[in-house]
């Protein structure tokens, strides 16, 4: 296999078949040892959390496609924690799609003049560069149709996918108690130019709390698979 991109959750490789292997790590986004999704470095090790990444990340793509949606995932082999999925083109140099259901993380520390922590968001979306050394700067719709990193409908499809996608998560956990506050996607598009999910739907990319309080990735995984 010849290996694509090494990145900071994942190693990318190309099959021989055309599609592409993802191999899953146990790095976590983070800073001072402490985990955060919102996070544009890795901050620390958590062994075992690429396992349940991927376990996690199989069954949200299974439910995600059921439900009609484009996503890039064939099958996955958990004996060596890898996903087979099909190829995409990323938008521009990488971008991250985060939808948030409570004024949490970066969000509240851009706006906490203006609301609460843990205050209600309409399934709030928005977008940020994949670019570390700027910070992962956010970028709206007319930014990224001006630029050539999208179309006005890759947009929108983008912003009503993460919606639906998101919602499925919720649901899901709000049937074991648990309560989504926010979640990060990544999206891709085919030669045609159609958007699908790429990446992971996993415990390291969301914060969920469970009567008030936050859980971590590792301890979020044991509860949703118990």
């Amino acid at each position: 296999m010849e290996k694509i991109y090494t990145g900071k959750t994942k190693d990318v490789f190309k099959l021989e078949n055309g599609n592409v292997l993802l191999k899953f790590k146990d790095d976590c986004t983070g800073k001072d040892g402490v985990f955060d999704p919102g996070e544009n470095s890795v901050g620390l090790t958590i062994d075992g959390v690429g396992d349940v990444n991927l376990r996690m990340s199989i069954y949200f793509f299974e439910k995600v496609n059921a439900a009609g949606i484009k996503t890039h995932f064939i099958s996955a082999n958990l004996a060596d924690t890898t996903m087979e999925v099909l190829p995409a083109k990323v938008f521009g140099h990488g971008l991250e799609v985060i939808c948030r259901h409570k004024a949490v993380g970066s969000f509240i520390r851009r706006y906490g003049d203006y609301i609460e922590e843990g205050a209600d968001l309409p399934a709030y979306v928005e977008m940020t560069f994949k670019d570390d050394a700027k910070g992962d700067p956010l970028v709206i719709k007319d930014a990224l149709v001006a630029l050539g990193v999208m179309t006005d409908k890759q947009y929108e499809d983008i912003k009503e996918m993460t919606q639906k996608i998101t919602k499925i998560v919720a649901d899901d956990l709000k049937e074991k108690g648990l309560v989504l506050y926010d979640i990060k996607f990544e999206f891709g598009y085919d030669a045609d130019g159609n958007v699908m999910l790429i990446d992971e739907i996993a415990s390291g990319n969301m914060r969920v709390y469970k009567d008030g309080k936050y859980i971590d990735p590792m301890t979020l995984s044991e509860l949703f698979f118990a």
